[in-house]
């Protein structure tokens, strides 16, 4: 797949705010500070299109982006650690519970966990999550350029059994700065995205 064209749609809180179902959505799920923003980034070749902040909860919203007028990447917003109050937590996971459960329009979804880290508790609660609620999911391992190769072998092993990661569930090294992993994830947004139709 190639990227032509990306764009920012728009930000919202709720339902109410989402772009119409018409086109095939993919979402980015995970921890605060991540990567989800500069993955996309990445992905798009379009530096600062998302966002991006070493200040862990900067995504408040749910950011939707076009890609090549075909369909949407979306970015919800980090949960963990964030300083922000309990209540605007809660209401971020409400938001993103309310997001994957309930929209037709979304294909996918990539999780991603920081590859030098052990998964948290929350990372396994929404592995697990999107499991019981048989969303297609992908794991993705970001900042694997901080890992040698070796480093890499040991947390891949960690990641899968921390995650219980279902044999069908790939696991995909990425890095923003070299662009490790990003042709492996396009090929497999081009898969959900074709057979939406």
């Amino acid at each position: 797949m190639k990227i032509v064209t990306a764009e920012f749609v728009t930000s919202a809180v709720n339902p109410g705010g989402y772009p119409p179902e018409d086109l095939p959505e993919v979402a980015f799920v995970g921890r605060s500070n991540v990567g989800k923003s500069s993955l996309i980034n990445k992905l798009v070749n379009r530096r600062g299109l998302a966002k991006t902040s070493s200040t862990p909860g900067r995504t408040q919203l749910i950011n939707f982006f076009k890609v090549n007028n075909r369909f949407l990447l979306v970015d919800l917003p980090g949960y963990g650690f964030a300083k922000v109050p309990e209540t605007v937590r809660a209401k971020w996971g409400q938001m993103i519970e309310g997001y994957l459960k309930n929209r037709e329009s979304l294909k996918g979804v990539f999780q991603l966990v920081d590859c030098r880290h052990t998964p948290t508790v929350q990372d396994r609660q929404m592995y697990e999550w999107l499991l019981h609620y048989q969303v297609p999911t992908v794991v993705v391992a970001t900042k694997v350029d901080k890992l040698s190769n070796n480093q890499w072998a040991k947390q891949q092993a960690v990641i899968k059994k921390t995650l219980s990661l279902a044999p069908e569930h790939l696991l995909i090294a990425f890095s923003a700065e070299t662009g490790r992993g990003r042709d492996e994830l396009l090929q497999v947004i081009s898969h959900w995205v074709l057979t939406a139709d």
